[in-house]
């Protein structure tokens, strides 16, 4: 297991020691995070990671201590390091995981601990996980919408899903459902894969001989790619819509010319050089993006940096405000965060903007979706 310490001055690497008691500090805020940088969801996980070197080092003149761990992805894993987080390391704030079931797994123990957490990857907040816990990326049935709305705008009306065999492809199983069920599209086949399959054959088979106008892939990370290139391989003809699971630019290396024409839910984080200068999504996503850029090469901008960054752009709202009510390191200060969270209003950041109540957990509106499609092996914006 590795972990990462952010500082003022440089971002290191070292290797966790179980047991180690952690260093007693004061006047800084402790920042756990738990993320995916190995595993099949380190497509994820490591352009979250990188984004870190970008977010501030101070907030309202108090230090952050950054502590990544690595989860691979297990949600077995990711709560024992939450877990380190509240006992070992004293974590005024939490954030994590890279996927959905290793982020409901952090959020269990982020509300039973009372420490605000931020999820990185969409996952269902139920009511017992709700007074600390928000999610970062733009929740299913928001993203959902747009893609089943295009669909509609091109004559789709059967359509074939294939998504994880895990609380991600539920959530999408469910949100078509509930939404494009009444919009007038039929599901007339379902298939599933676990997230480390390395062939979906015969789930494919299925999909092109059920015919379906569209195929919805729920999957998330380069995973996405096989049923893409499987489907492509099979002759299949039609539309293909993917997540902002799959929003990355690995998806494109890894599926190659399947890829082209693909129809993509993303976040404005993606394309905010073609956003109007009053959005208030573009600012920060062009300052990410060229931060990324720089560093990581062109084009190697990615949905998943913006969540990590995002959560940061939020903390330089919220902290201030809960600086002034307590001091960090205290329980009153986990609960002035968790307080401002409510209270601060229209907080820009790179996927949207945040606006959480208490029953609206995701705090984003349509503001942040786009949907892009792949054309000589680059994302652009389409309608």
């Amino acid at each position: 297991m590795k972990k990462f310490y952010l500082s003022a001055a440089v971002i290191a690497a070292s290797l966790a020691l179980p047991g180690l008691p952690a260093m007693a500090q004061t006047n800084e805020i402790t920042v756990g995070i738990t993320i995916s940088t190995t595993g099949p969801a380190a497509a994820l996980g490591i352009p979250e990671r990188n984004a870190l070197e970008f977010v501030p080092k101070e907030i309202g003149g108090v230090p952050l201590k950054v502590i990544v761990l690595d989860d691979g992805g297990d949600p077995t894993s990711a709560t024992t390091n939450a877990r380190r987080f509240v006992t070992e390391s004293k974590a005024d704030i939490m954030m994590g995981s890279s996927t959905t079931p290793p982020s409901i797994a952090v959020s269990n123990v982020a509300n039973e601990a009372g420490i605000p957490h931020f999820g990185l990857a969409p996952f269902p907040i139920t009511p017992e996980r709700a007074k600390w816990s928000v999610s970062l990326p733009q929740p299913i049935p928001i993203m959902g919408k747009v893609l089943y709305e295009h669909m509609k705008a091109h004559n789709v009306k059967t359509v074939g899903y294939i998504g994880y065999s895990d609380s991600y492809g539920d959530l999408w199983f469910n949100d078509f459902k509930t939404q494009g069920g009444p919009m007038g599209l039929t599901m007339v086949a379902e298939e599933r894969f676990a997230r480390p399959d390395t062939s979906v054959a015969g789930q494919v088979l299925k999909l092109v001989a059920a015919n379906p106008d569209a195929i919805l892939i729920g999957a998330s990370g380069t995973a996405a790619a096989l049923p893409q290139t499987a489907l492509r391989e099979r002759g299949y003809k039609g539309l293909i819509y993917q997540t902002h699971g799959a929003a990355s630019m690995d998806f494109i290396r890894i599926a190659g010319k399947a890829a082209e024409g693909v129809l993509m839910a993303a976040g404005p984080v993606m394309d905010p050089e073609d956003q109007p200068d009053s959005a208030l999504t573009k600012k920060p996503g062009l300052a990410l993006n060229s931060a990324y850029e720089a560093k990581y090469g062109p084009n190697s901008r990615s949905q998943f940096a913006g969540h990590s960054y995002d959560a940061f752009e939020v903390l330089k709202r919220v902290v201030p405000v809960a600086l002034k009510a307590a001091k960090p390191g205290t329980a009153e200060f986990r609960d002035a965060i968790r307080q401002a969270l409510l209270s601060e209003r229209e907080i820009a950041a790179s996927q949207g903007v945040y606006n959480f109540t208490e029953k609206d957990r995701h705090g984003l509106d349509d503001r942040s979706r786009i949907i892009l499609t792949v054309k000589d092996g680059k994302y652009v914006l389409t309608k």
